[in-house]
């Protein structure tokens, strides 16, 4: 799930939101706006709109402390953080790496929970507070909403299915138990499946009773499970596949540089730079890494600014993986989602001895699967 904008770092930690998030907030404010009046009559409307928003905002905030609960553990536990999105279905800590341990593996999934516990215990403790000191009122009612909301949203997430919190707390105890991760997360996932069409059976039986709204949450909330569930077995056996391969094994041997002095006409035109790839490592005089440079990328300078040179529209070395060729592949992976060059330059000595696309690795994942020895070996 990619952020449509970004709120700025927090701790080091990118914090971005989704355009759905809009929904939700609506959704909210929508709910809340129609129940309140119930609760509350005779109040002017504007009341009603401005606690319900400030309950759906709040509530997002909550979110992000979840999230950011899990992120803050997780690099405490040696774990990298790319970044925490929020979006339709709530918030999202995306970890580059997997939990070193089964240990790590429940601290950092079992924080979520505790501290969406900590905020319903507090938020109901301040309805409480609020109320004896000015009254039942709409404060009160949605402070009291804050609360139960919270506390629902840890239990759900505690529930052990996969992609939920508690899905990696099987998960961690699986791992413990066989010594085996990959199995664990088999049987971790395997549980949000059942889970996810589960929710989908209830939520259709919701609407065949005429609660259609209900009904469609609860199926959303199902397939984004089984969604989620599939893809993170998905992803658990491609790492393991990858985790005993060298970067050597599946680079593109002795790439063709670009001269970082080079003219971006000069680049075009250039036979050798013309047909054989779509980019292309760009070096200094010292044959030392800068950068990479699309052909696309260069083809797009207007014909009056191409005297410039290459490293004026290269991607920076800074943006791009560079791992040693004897490195474990599966350490590719995140980079190159997260590289705007979705390559990888391999770097030995301070020179490039090679490149990674998502093709090598497919290549590589795909031989892989094929071989028997590695079944039985995983499984």
């Amino acid at each position: 799930m990619k952020a449509t904008f970004s709120l700025g770092h927090v701790a080091g930690i990118r914090i971005g939101v989704h355009w759905s998030v809009l929904v939700i907030v609506i959704v909210l404010a929508l709910g809340l706006a129609g129940r309140f009046p119930d609760a509350y009559p005779d109040r002017p409307a504007w009341q009603y709109w401005i606690t319900s928003l400030a309950a759906a905002v709040v509530f997002l905030l909550s979110l992000l402390a979840h999230e950011f609960s899990h992120a803050l553990v997780a690099r405490r536990n040696g774990v990298d953080v790319g970044d925490i999105t929020l979006w339709l279905l709530g918030g999202m800590a995306r970890l580059k790496s997997e939990a070193p341990t089964p240990a790590a593996e429940v601290r950092i999934a079992g924080v979520g929970p505790l501290v969406s516990l900590l905020l319903g215990l507090v938020f109901g403790l301040l309805a409480g507070l609020f109320g004896a000191l000015y009254g039942a009122g709409l404060v009160a009612e949605a402070l009291a909403w804050l609360a139960a909301i919270n506390i629902l949203l840890a239990v759900f997430n505690a529930l052990p299915a996969a992609p939920l919190d508690g899905g990696r707390l099987l998960r961690a105890l699986v791992w413990r138990r066989t010594g085996n991760p990959l199995r664990a997360t088999a049987v971790s996932t395997g549980a949000g499946r059942v889970l996810g069409w589960l929710l989908i059976g209830t939520g259709l039986f919701f609407i065949l009773l005429g609660a259609a709204f209900s009904g469609i949450w609860l199926v959303v909330i199902g397939w984004f499970l089984l969604a989620m569930a599939t893809s993170e077995g998905g992803q658990a056996k491609l790492r393991e596949l990858l985790s005993e391969v060298p970067v050597r094994q599946a680079m593109g041997p002795d790439p063709i540089s670009v001269d970082a002095s080079l003219t971006v006409a000069d680049f075009l035109a250039a036979p050798e730079f013309r047909y054989r790839h779509s980019a292309f490592p760009v070096v200094d005089r010292e044959h030392r890494p800068v950068g990479l440079v699309s052909v696309k990328t260069a083809a797009g300078v207007p014909e009056v600014e191409r005297d410039s040179t290459v490293a004026s529209v290269m991607i920076p070395i800074d943006d791009i993986p560079t791992p040693h060729p004897d490195d474990p592949l599966v350490r590719v992976l995140s980079g190159l989602d997260d590289s705007p060059a979705h390559r990888a330059l391999v770097v030995e000595n301070g020179r490039v001895v090679g490149m990674v696309t998502s093709s090598d690795i497919s290549r590589v994942t795909s031989w892989l699967a094929s071989s028997s020895s590695w079944r039985r070996r995983a499984f």
